[in-house]
C-alpha cells in the first residue's frame, strides 16, 4: 500500500504501530464518513474505531480470498499494538500484555497488491461509516425499537468477506439489505454487501454490530440524533476546510 494513504491515521516504530486521538478521529471523519462520538478526540469513552485497525491489518497481511474479523476490545489512544500470527491462517492485533483487539482468520490465495488493498479499504470503509443513519433509522423505525439517543452506543462486532477472485483492480461496494434481530434491549444489526467491478460482482460480505440499551422507538428523539449528526459532521467539515 502506498505510504501515503494510511500514513497520516498511525505512527509505527519497529512492529509496533499506534494511534494519537487526533488520527483515529480524523480517519473516523474523513476516510469513513463516521461520527460517532465515540471516535471524538475530547469524549471520555474514546475509542479507535474498528474500521482502522481492519485497515491496519488488511495493509501489512494482504487480502485473502475468503476472511472473517472478530472485534474484541476496545483500543485507546496511544496504546502500542502489533500484528501476531499464530500460522498463516490466523492474525491478530495485540498490545504488549498479550491482549487481542481484532482477530482475522482466512483461507485461499492472497492478494499483495498495493492498489488493490487500498481501493477495498477505501471503499469499505466508506460504505461501513455510513450505516448511521442512512440504514440504522430505517431500521429502528421498522422494529419501532431505538438505542438510548443520549448515549448511543453500537459496538462493531464481526465481518466476513470473500472474493469469488483476486485478480481484481477496483471493486466497488454496494449495499445488499440489512436486518435488525432484537432480544430484549439488545439487537444484532446485519449489514450485506456486494463487490462488483465493471457491473459484474465479484465478492460479498456481511458486517455484524451489537446495538445495546435499546427502548421503545420516539421518532422526536430519533429527529433530535440525526440533527445532531448532521450539525456535528457539518461543523466538522467547516473547520477543517478553514484550516486546509
Amino acid at each position: 500500500m502506498h505510504t501515503m494513504f494510511l500514513a497520516p491515521y498511525f505512527s509505527s516504530e519497529d512492529r509496533n504501530f499506534q494511534f494519537t486521538r487526533q488520527q483515529a478521529s480524523h480517519f473516523a471523519k474523513k476516510v469513513a464518513g463516521d461520527f460517532n462520538p465515540i471516535h471524538d478526540e475530547d469524549n471520555k469513552r474514546f475509542c479507535v474505531p474498528g474500521d482502522l485497525l481492519f485497515a491496519v491489518l488488511l495493509r501489512q497481511e494482504g487480502i485473502s480470498q475468503k476472511m472473517r474479523f472478530d472485534f474484541s476490545g476496545m483500543v485507546g489512544d496511544n496504546i502500542a499494538l502489533s500484528i501476531e500470527n499464530k500460522c498463516d491462517k490466523e492474525s491478530s492485533v495485540v498490545d504488549a500484555n498479550g491482549k487481542e483487539y481484532l482477530h482475522m482468520s482466512r483461507e485461499g490465495e492472497v492478494s499483495h497488491d498495493t492498489d488493490f488493498i487500498e481501493h477495498v479499504v477505501t471503499n469499505y470503509v466508506k460504505f461501513s461509516g455510513m450505516n448511521f443513519p442512512h440504514i440504522m433509522v430505517p431500521l429502528m423505525e421498522e422494529k419501532q425499537m431505538m438505542i438510548n439517543c443520549q448515549r448511543p452506543l453500537v459496538i462493531y462486532e464481526s465481518m466476513e468477506v470473500e472474493f469469488s477472485r483476486l485478480d481484481l483492480k477496483h471493486p466497488e461496494v454496494a449495499f445488499d439489505g440489512a436486518t435488525f434481530d432484537i432480544e430484549g434491549k439488545r439487537g444484532i444489526v446485519t449489514l450485506n454487501f456486494v463487490f462488483k467491478e465493471d457491473g459484474i460482482e465479484v465478492g460479498k460480505g456481511v458486517k455484524r454490530m451489537v446495538a445495546s440499551g435499546l427502548k421503545p422507538y420516539d421518532q422526536p428523539s430519533i429527529d433530535d440524533l440525526v440533527e445532531r449528526f448532521h450539525a456535528r459532521k457539518d461543523a466538522f467539515l467547516q473547520d477543517f476546510s478553514n484550516a486546509a
